[in-house]
């Protein structure tokens, strides 16, 4: 079955939820007025990722953030995947929901493979899960879990029968980076593809745009580039880059049945030349 993903590139300001929220919830109402059946967001859409709001402003999920999004999936009639900052007890978690169109949370997933840097707002995350959906067997993780070498995590979703991975991510870059001369994406082709390739899956990632206003990296800039990369390794869908470079950017998705299960997805990777655990 073929249908529309809509990629919401959208502007995250840092510590400024309500604006955030409403620039999302814009996007899902028209994502869904162009046929998409789900639309997938940024990392930490409310507050910013790495934003030391976080500290005073992460809500629980489900909670006040969480809410507004499930209210646009049910009026919208559409999946959302979307980053935000979770609390949860004395914790506060990099996470990210799957919500269904009656505007129920299917799937919370908490980033796994955080960077150092943020360790201090964030703890570890401490789950993986798919969802068995009409569109498929979806899939979340958080930008940074599809790193080369954290690729386990995307595996054992795959493992787990993921038809779609998908990633909300946050793609900065230093404030002078010429994308002219040094064109931004190559590790996320690369990433992305391998899984692609691997288990004919497709896997979509969302970034947001603007600037990092605090935080460990304040200055930086937030570039989009947003990448939906199909079965085979096909990139079916690229955002464009910068920091104002707000879009939605359908793509049409086809998913594949898995390409086997269990002890027998070893046996199918060996015929594709992988040689890894």
């Amino acid at each position: 079955m073929k249908f529309l993903v809509g990629m919401a590139q959208i502007l995250v300001e840092g510590g400024r939820p309500e604006a955030n929220l409403g620039r999302a919830e814009g996007r899902i109402r028209e994502a869904g007025q162009k046929g998409c059946r789900l639309v997938v967001l940024p990392e930490c859409l409310d507050l910013g990722w790495t934003d030391p709001s976080a500290q005073s402003l992460a809500q629980p999920i489900p909670g006040p953030h969480s809410d507004r999004l499930a209210q646009a999936a049910r009026e919208s009639g559409v999946f959302v995947v979307a980053g935000l900052v979770e609390r949860a007890g004395d914790k506060r978690y990099n996470a990210a929901v799957l919500i269904d169109p009656s505007g129920a949370i299917r799937l919370v997933h908490r980033k796994i493979n955080e960077l150092d840097l943020a360790h201090d707002l964030y703890a570890v995350g401490d789950r993986l899960g798919v969802a068995e959906t009409p569109l498929g067997t979806l899939g979340i993780d958080i930008c940074a879990d599809n790193f080369s070498d954290s690729l386990a995590i995307g595996h054992v979703l795959a493992r787990m029968g993921a038809q779609l991975v998908l990633s909300p991510s946050a793609w900065a870059v230093e404030a002078d980076h010429d994308n002219t001369r040094e064109p931004y994406g190559d590790l996320w082709r690369r990433s992305y593809g391998e899984l692609a390739r691997l288990y004919d899956l497709t896997v979509i990632g969302v970034s947001n745009v603007g600037r990092l206003t605090a935080g460990p990296w304040k200055g930086r800039k937030v570039i989009g580039c947003s990448l939906a990369v199909g079965p085979g390794g096909e990139i079916l869908a690229e955002g464009p880059y910068g920091e104002n470079a707000e879009v939605l950017v359908l793509v049409e998705v086809e998913p594949r049945e898995p390409i086997a299960k269990g002890t027998l997805v070893a046996d199918a990777l060996r015929a594709r030349d992988y040689r890894g655990p």
